[in-house]
């Protein structure tokens, strides 16, 4: 069977191998793969898709390899704002947060300006870390990837759930994303002159009891649906799940949990 992003550690079991049945998914492409890369589940998992804020973990990446200082303080501008999807943000402008803090939010609470800001802070601006972006991409073995910008906003950030699996496989390496993306909460001071800003968690699983989440990541545009991407253990194996174009703001909580009783009643 084609290993897809293994991970090093001991080998896991095949209790999660050749289920029978369907789990009655509503996601339309759909790939989950346990620890050792072997696919547990697969639906249109080779199909390109736009990929919206699934796009941030491979900015986080990028950030992250080029070993910048996280504590230089960053300013929101007008350059950072949103002019595609029209989103809004409380991030205004003049607001100045650390290089990590904006990693933390672009992360956990998916913030649109957060993740330009770090792009257009990038030696070359926005254009050159872009094409780090899909540089990286190309060397975790993406083929069927490409980034126009660092926040997911524009519908030419596209990738299939296989490419995804490989990125997400790579990010779960990185303890400043495992961190960021399971945060709950997050208080941060953007002004001296104002109260802090309060942050939540768009990945609503990490409330669950029931859930063992190391790593995860929400998107969503119109033109991409609802996405959800997340390393979890089920059972004491990790599994990588990926969910692409779901319709409908609780579809890819719902197909996550169909997924876990799927593969928990029949191991």
């Amino acid at each position: 069977m084609l290993l897809l992003g293994a991970v090093s550690g001991p080998a896991t079991a095949d209790h999660f191998i050749g289920l029978a049945g369907d789990p009655g998914l509503r996601s339309a492409s759909v790939l989950v793969i346990d620890g050792g890369g072997r696919q547990i589940y697969a639906r249109d998992a080779d199909s390109v898709r736009p990929i919206a804020s699934i796009t941030k973990l491979m900015t986080a990446m990028v950030v992250i390899d080029s070993k910048p200082d996280f504590s230089e303080p960053i300013s929101i501008t007008r350059d950072d704002r949103d002019l595609v999807q029209l989103t809004g943000s409380r991030l205004h402008y003049g607001a100045t947060l650390t290089r990590g803090q904006l990693l933390r939010l672009a992360l956990m609470a998916s913030e649109n300006r957060a993740a330009m800001a770090l792009g257009r802070t990038w030696p070359g601006g926005i254009a050159a870390f872009v094409a780090a972006m899909n540089r990286k991409a190309q060397a975790l073995g993406m083929r069927a990837t490409h980034f126009v910008d660092p926040a997911g906003l524009r519908v030419e950030n596209v990738s299939t759930a296989r490419d995804l699996a490989l990125m997400l496989v790579a990010a779960s390496r990185y303890p400043m994303i495992t961190e960021a993306s399971t945060t709950l909460r997050s208080e941060v001071s953007p002004w001296s002159d104002r109260g802090p800003l309060v942050y939540g968690n768009t990945n609503r699983l990490l409330r669950n009891q029931n859930w063992d989440i190391s790593m995860g990541k929400t998107g969503y545009i119109n033109e991409a649906g609802r996405c959800l991407v997340m390393r979890v253990t089920i059972e004491g194996e990790p599994v990588s799940i990926v969910l692409l174009n779901s319709f409908g703001k609780l579809t890819p909580f719902g197909d996550s949990n169909r997924l876990r009783h799927w593969m928990l009643g029949n191991s």
